[in-house]
């Protein structure tokens, strides 16, 4: 470990002494060791595909053909993700005790799959796909199947992976694509997920309020905090007098607001601190 990692873990567990209720909001910068890409750079600016946006999305059917192809090429790579030491460093925080919650921004269940437990995701899930018309659920991997049998010639494609299950693709011919449509209903399908233009759903919102009304302190890993969703926690701590702090490779839209921020790889510093603070 390196004397600036070093140094973040000792000012890390100053804070969780001193701060014994502590708040947790990852980001995609969590999952980046588990292969899966962040939509930010370094100084916030987004890269790779413009993101889709919820409206269009459910009034445009060729929009809808290209994210389900690029979906159809991009998802195997997230759904192969293992969890990283980081996400297994922030579950056995939640089994000390150390944490009152986790709030993430992630859609990739990872989190899950490293032990945490009422995991509140502000964004949805990739895993899970949903009925516009009849409101049935259904899983991506179901999607997946339907998708690689009504669409041959695409199955064997392969483009870099883009964050969230997409790819960095952009098919010339997709005039004959055939979106997934629901197995109850033949409606259109849409990930459970919120796209940009789309509200945070109003439970997942008041959870996260909740928690961090019950908190002292609110540690930010992994994130930029550049959608609101995320911020606002940032804002809300702030202003009720607890303090913000943040391990993330890069600006954040809250650094103002930070009583402690480190660059140091979140793999490295998070397992770290749960060993010492296991004692």
């Amino acid at each position: 470990m390196t004397p600036d990692a070093a140094d973040a873990v000792g000012e890390l567990l100053d804070l969780f002494e001193r701060y014994p209720k502590v708040l947790l909001l990852s980001g995609a910068g969590i999952s980046t060791a588990s292969g899966i890409p962040a939509y930010r750079d370094r100084d916030g600016a987004r890269r790779g595909n413009a993101p889709v946006q919820g409206p269009e999305f459910r009034r445009d059917e060729a929009l809808r053909r290209r994210y389900w192809a690029r979906s159809m090429v991009g998802w195997p790579t997230l759904a192969r993700a293992e969890p990283n030491d980081a996400h297994r460093a922030v579950a056995a925080l939640q089994a000390q005790g150390r944490l009152t919650g986790l709030v993430t921004q992630n859609v990739d269940g990872l989190h899950q799959r490293a032990g945490s437990a009422a995991v509140v995701e502000l964004h949805g899930s990739i895993h899970a796909v949903v009925c516009l018309a009849c409101g049935a659920r259904h899983t991506r991997r179901a999607v997946q199947a339907q998708l690689e049998r009504d669409n041959p010639r695409m199955a064997a494609a392969e483009a870099p992976a883009a964050p969230d299950g997409d790819a960095h693709l952009e098919p010339d011919h997709l005039s004959d694509f055939r979106t997934p449509r629901c197995a109850q209903c033949a409606g259109t399908l849409q990930p459970d997920v919120v796209f940009f233009g789309d509200g945070v759903p109003a439970a997942s919102a008041a959870a996260a309020r909740q928690l961090l009304a019950e908190a002292d302190a609110l540690l930010v890993v992994g994130s930029s905090v550049m959608v609101y969703s995320s911020f606002r926690l940032c804002r809300m701590a702030a202003e009720a007098g607890k303090p913000v702090a943040a391990v993330n490779q890069g600006l954040t839209r809250a650094d103002h607001l930070l009583s402690f921020k480190t660059a140091a790889p979140l793999e490295i510093i998070l397992p770290a601190l749960a060993r010492r603070l296991a004692g």
